[in-house]
């Protein structure tokens, strides 16, 4: 038997090499499973909405006039106080359910179960563009073009949805297409400066978001998108071939575009997970002196990253005016998804999978937010609020494991290691 070194812990040696004193027992292995459980990602993630959420109920509270009004003799009669302060609360989050989720209030299931295709319908976009981000973050690439890639994109999609009569199927497809093929470019050409100039693609991006901005709002005052006889900088509507159509007809409201979404994210995880591409996306996002010594072409990667990245941001424009704004679009038709879509891909940890449950929980912001500003009379901008506290916390793990006492994930096998 081959002599194991005394300084490795029992995890690092072989279990057929274990001494009897160095198999774990039972206590180390719920402590170290509770460890991985409580300090890594998921747990953070979750605890951050946590944390967000009571922000935004403190701020529901100080903004609530009944509550303001009580405060003033709070001493006097602090239950008061409390009580209105819950109330507001307690109805404002469950406004926020009944408007995202699931409103109990119907008599009816598929009344009841309408919100939360709402929310989906509004998850769409903020998904596929999530995904193009994450594509970039993953490569080491920051894609913050993500407006301007939704209006080019739009824009393609758009005027082939208007100008063209394509039979109904084909009609949907070319439009879709130009609209990834727009993205593509749009992003494309980030990727080339990058290489080719050495420029900073954070400020190409930025820049290109402006060009692209002012171009659509040329071309709307043009009549190669101005609707024929308008006044308005607004394009034609899209002609009825190429709108998404309704998975459930009209009873529930979600189109066609979110099973593209379902797609793109399952094609996002094989692609980043499963594919030579993807390992060299990652690779080069972990250490590209490194990838470049395995033999890699960083360059080429970058603008492979970069035109994929905006081909996925592209799907969320063709979603804008294929399904969301279907009566002709202006300059504004992105929504603030291109920025958003950030936000959702830093909360979704840069993983497809992550990025697509984090933009369906801010989908559920998004439509429960307009039904609690109209049954509660709260501020919508509380739940912008709440939504950047969640990257607040999220980009500062520390901060959330300093709040709830969380361990530091290798902590205890550090403390083992240097005890031994």
């Amino acid at each position: 038997m081959t002599e194991v070194d005394s300084t490795l812990e029992p995890s690092q040696i072989p279990e057929e090499e274990r001494t009897p004193e160095q198999q774990p027992g039972d206590s180390d292995r719920w402590r170290d499973a509770l460890t991985r459980i409580f300090g890594g990602n998921i747990m953070l993630s979750v605890l951050a909405i946590v944390i967000a959420l009571v922000v935004g109920g403190i701020l529901i509270a100080a903004t609530d006039p009944a509550t303001d009004a009580a405060s003033a003799y709070f001493f006097a009669r602090p239950t008061t106080a409390l009580a209105d302060a819950w109330n507001a609360v307690s109805g404002a989050y469950a406004a926020l359910f009944r408007g995202g989720v699931y409103d109990y209030t119907q008599t009816s299931f598929v009344a009841g179960v309408k919100p939360i295709f709402n929310s989906l319908n509004f998850a769409a976009p903020l998904i596929a563009a999530g995904l193009g981000i994450a594509i970039g973050f993953r490569t080491g690439v920051f894609n913050i073009g993500g407006q301007g890639q939704i209006l080019i994109a739009a824009a393609f999609a758009g005027w082939v949805g208007f100008s063209l009569h394509l039979p109904y199927g084909i009609h949907l497809i070319v439009a879709v297409a130009a609209a990834l093929v727009g993205g593509g470019i749009w992003a494309g050409i980030v990727g080339v400066l990058k290489t080719r100039t050495g420029a900073h693609e954070v400020i190409v991006t930025i820049m290109l978001n402006y060009v692209a901005y002012y171009l659509i709002d040329y071309l709307l005052h043009t009549p190669v998108l101005r609707a024929p006889g308008s006044q308005n900088p607004q394009s034609p509507a899209t002609l009825p071939t190429a709108v998404y159509p309704n998975l459930f007809g009209s009873s529930l409201p979600l189109n066609l575009g979110f099973v593209f979404t379902v797609a793109a994210t399952v094609f996002t995880w094989w692609l980043l997970n499963r594919s030579s591409l993807g390992f060299k996306f990652r690779a080069v996002g972990e250490n590209m002196r490194a990838a470049k010594v395995a033999g890699i072409n960083t360059d080429r990667v970058f603008i492979v990253a970069m035109v994929l990245s905006g081909v996925f941001v592209g799907l969320a424009g063709a979603y804008q005016v294929l399904a969301q704004t279907t009566t002709g679009f202006g300059n504004d038709i992105d929504a603030g998804i291109g920025f958003n879509a950030i936000t959702v891909t830093l909360l979704g940890r840069s993983r497809p999978w992550g990025v697509f449950w984090s933009g369906i929980l801010f989908g559920v912001f998004q439509a429960g937010g307009y039904i609690m500003q109209a049954s509660q009379n709260v501020d919508i901008d509380i739940v912008t609020v709440v939504q950047s506290v969640i990257v607040l916390f999220i980009a500062a793990p520390p901060l959330v494991r300093a709040i709830f006492r969380l361990p530091q994930p290798g902590a205890r096998r550090a403390v083992k290691g240097a005890n031994a």
